[in-house]
């Protein structure tokens, strides 16, 4: 008597329809909203000599407070306090509504690549997804709630680029390895000042 034939083993669900999936996704965005929003609360409320009120950030004509960079590591990270109105290396300034609905398509997005192009035991893949979706919606609150994204992690502060070299004007035309503060771009002007620019979708 032949004995009955097994079905192939389908492999791993998607990742949609795993619990497991799900809860891990949900607490990384939730863990690393909630850190992304008090590191900035606390970068604007203590690094310059008085707190940055959202007003500050509110009123393009306002600046934020003078103040010195906050060595974190010295030569490899500093604080600096920069409004980002626009998207990568400055470009598409004062185009908030734009960048509103362009991060609330990204979001969807990576929604999507989590539910149907990952699988239940993708951890990694979870894990990753979850800190994008907790860095765009911690920059979706800015930009609704405050018009503009704080940045404030400026890596690698004083190192030059070799040979004299300066980045071309669309980067900012410095010659700073990295002229930007947490994807912000920083001329001296801004160094000095504490002003604009920025990246964040």
């Amino acid at each position: 008597m032949r004995s009955p034939a097994h079905p192939p083993d389908a492999g791993p669900r998607r990742a949609w329809r795993s619990l497991g999936a799900w809860l891990l996704l949900i607490g990384v965005l939730a863990s690393g909203l909630c850190l992304d929003l008090g590191l900035k609360h606390w970068a604007f409320s203590n690094v310059a000599d008085e707190p940055v009120s959202n007003e500050i950030l509110r009123d393009s004509k306002l600046r934020i407070p003078p103040h010195d960079p906050v060595p974190v590591v010295p030569k490899l990270l500093s604080l600096h306090l920069v409004k980002n109105d626009g998207a990568v290396f400055g470009i598409g300034s004062n185009q908030r509504m734009f960048f509103i609905a362009f991060t609330m398509a990204a979001l969807a997005a990576a929604l999507v690549v989590f539910g149907r192009w990952t699988s239940s035991r993708a951890w990694l893949a979870h894990l990753a997804i979850g800190l994008i979706l907790a860095g765009g919606l911690g920059n979706l609150y800015d930009r609704i709630q405050l018009t503009v994204v704080r940045d404030y992690l400026h890596m690698l502060p004083g190192w030059t680029l070799p040979f004299g070299w300066h980045y071309p004007r669309l980067l900012g035309g410095g010659e700073e390895v990295f002229p930007w503060v947490f994807n912000a771009r920083v001329d001296s002007a801004a160094l000095r000042s504490s002003s604009h620019s920025g990246w964040s979708c």
